[in-house]
């Protein structure tokens, strides 16, 4: 099946890109993104346990089912801010 990954944040700039098209197993879970992400780029995983997930613009977790043609978004979380 094929789902949409959006990164955002530190994900985006790590990964170098904003968002893909990845073709995962049936049966995958948010966890099998998370692994394969983490393949490519291990240091992208201390920011598992504070990066908020989406599954079709509803908050997830990573024992989320995904199914074909889903969204997913990764956000961790933003630093910084605007000085006035």
């Amino acid at each position: 099946m094929n789902v949409t990954v959006k990164y955002f944040a530190v994900c985006h700039e790590m990964l170098d890109r904003s968002e893909e098209e990845m073709e995962l197993p049936e049966g995958a879970t948010l966890k099998t993104i998370l692994k394969r992400l983490e393949e490519e780029w291990p240091e992208i995983a201390e920011f598992y346990e504070v990066m908020q997930m989406s599954v079709n613009w509803e908050y997830a977790t990573e024992n989320t089912e995904l199914a074909e043609g889903d969204e997913v978004a990764l956000i961790p979380p933003v630093t910084g801010g605007c000085d006035v």
